[in-house]
């Protein structure tokens, strides 16, 4: 009976593996078991319940010359965004300035919905260049599509689970070692493509928007010399600091052209959310 059930378990997953491939715009093959209107849809509750609760805890920025500031740089990239991928001129773009002074964050959730914490301005200082690479390598995660990538890959994962469960006598630890294999060797290693995917297109989009690249290598640079230290890069999401500059710097000449282009530097509308508003 397991016996079976695996075997079931196991074609239903490779069947849906096979018929659910994508490739992101640098050509890198995902596993999409999820739709990237499902994704959006899924981001857009998450994004009001998310501010919601930061507005009842006064944690919308009052800051009207932040807010200007991250406003006209996200407008920019999210400009060369749409020229990117012209469909995503129709998402709802904004942007949310927390006010949480201990938390250096940003992120960009599926359908162009944004935040940035004051954590990060206040910690690194950084300069609009710097913001500018930060952004477009959030808005760059929901571009490729990340969003629906990783919801697939929870999928992926949960399904495996569930068939070694069933194979196992001793159930509960077999599911507990399987879900830390599913991390480690599933999870983290396609999170580690998808951010060096993002550093790729997010350097690009802010050079066309007219940001020097050289301010990804001196960014990571201000964020590796943040107290705390840094998890090991086999075991986070996030390539390591001193991995990011290395790579970043590779493609910065790359971009000086899109920076020192002498054209006109488009703006698409960006509705701030704080507590201005």
């Amino acid at each position: 009976m397991h016996t079976a059930l695996l075997r079931l378990l196991a074609g239903l997953l490779t069947c849906s593996v096979l018929a659910a491939c994508a490739t992101s715009p640098t050509g890198r093959s995902q596993l999409m078991l999820v739709s990237e209107d499902m994704a959006i849809s899924s981001s857009a509750q998450a994004y009001r319940q998310e501010l919601g609760k930061l507005q009842k805890q006064g944690k919308l920025s009052d800051d009207a010359d932040l807010v200007r500031r991250i406003n006209g740089i996200t407008e920019k990239l999210v400009a060369q965004a749409v020229i990117m991928r012209p469909e995503t001129a129709d998402w709802q773009w904004s942007v949310a300035v927390i006010d949480d002074p201990d938390t250096v964050n940003a992120w960009c959730m599926a359908g162009g919905r944004m935040a940035i914490f004051t954590g990060l301005i206040d910690q690194i200082d950084p300069s609009d260049d710097e913001i500018a690479q930060i952004m477009g390598h959030e808005i760059a995660h929901a571009l490729a599509n990340h969003t629906a990538e990783k919801m697939s890959m929870q999928i992926a994962s949960s399904a495996g689970i569930i068939a070694i469960g069933i194979a196992s006598d001793n159930t509960g630890a077999a599911m507990a070692a399987a879900s830390a294999a599913a991390i480690v060797a599933v999870t983290m290693p396609n999170s580690r493509a998808a951010e060096t995917e993002a550093d790729q297109i997010g350097i690009e989009l802010a050079a066309k928007a007219g940001y020097d690249p050289a301010a990804a290598v001196t960014l990571w640079q201000k964020m590796g010399d943040l107290p705390g230290g840094q998890p090991p890069q086999f075991l986070s999401t996030h390539p390591s600091p001193e991995s990011r500059e290395q790579e970043l710097a590779a493609l910065g000449p790359q971009m000086q052209p899109w920076y020192r282009a002498d054209t006109d530097r488009p703006t698409h509308p960006v509705q701030t959310v704080s507590s201005l508003n």
